[in-house]
């Protein structure tokens, strides 16, 4: 099986403070990641990533350079696009955070959020997969987190529950996918 991977990204899974912090020195140290940059760490087209932007799923570059906000959405719809519908990944994230281009209508950092979803997938087991596995993760990652107004914490608890399960169905896809190429190979199955 395939080495696993921080949630869209190419980089391998370790240990720490939210995954997030491992891009902040990056950007920090570039003044910005580049588009040949941002594809490097997810492994996208840079083709795919300016259409996001253009559709208004990902807010634009800064003077060709992408931040940590938009990085962190370029990550988030990275992760789900195994098994939900470009579309409907943008639409879940304007529901959590409204327009792309715009942080005053923002529940949560893109930042956090990303976080959030880590620690989840990291919480649950994705082989040995339970529904209570992500109810009890998205209440424990969320325990300390603020909202302005009650109802955006329960939005923000049930879009994080759509994309745990997105995130798990992708990896569920990639497994049986693999095991499909190698059963049309006649490989021995792992």
């Amino acid at each position: 099986m395939n080495e696993k991977t921080v949630p869209g990204t190419v980089i391998p899974f370790s240990e720490g403070d939210g995954m997030f912090s491992v891009f902040r020195p990056m950007i920090k140290a570039t003044g910005g990641l580049t588009l040949n940059q941002v594809c490097s760490v997810t492994g996208l087209e840079g083709a795919t990533i300016q259409n996001w932007v253009k559709r208004g799923f990902v807010a634009h570059p800064v003077n060709k350079k992408y931040y940590e906000r938009q990085l962190a959405r370029i990550l988030l719809i990275c992760s789900l696009r195994n098994s939900m519908k470009i579309e409907s990944i943008g639409e879940l994230m304007h529901l959590i955070n409204g327009n792309a281009d715009t942080e005053s209508d923002d529940i949560i950092s893109e930042e956090e959020l990303y976080d959030y979803l880590c620690e989840i997938i990291k919480r649950i087991d994705v082989n040995g997969f339970y529904r209570n596995e992500v109810q009890q993760a998205v209440d424990e990652v969320t325990k300390e987190y603020s909202a302005s107004r009650p109802e955006t914490a329960e939005r923000l608890k049930t879009a994080l529950k759509v994309m745990a399960y997105a995130y798990v169905s992708g990896e569920l896809k990639q497994q049986a996918d693999s095991y499909f190429t190698q059963l049309k190979e006649g490989k021995k199955l792992k």
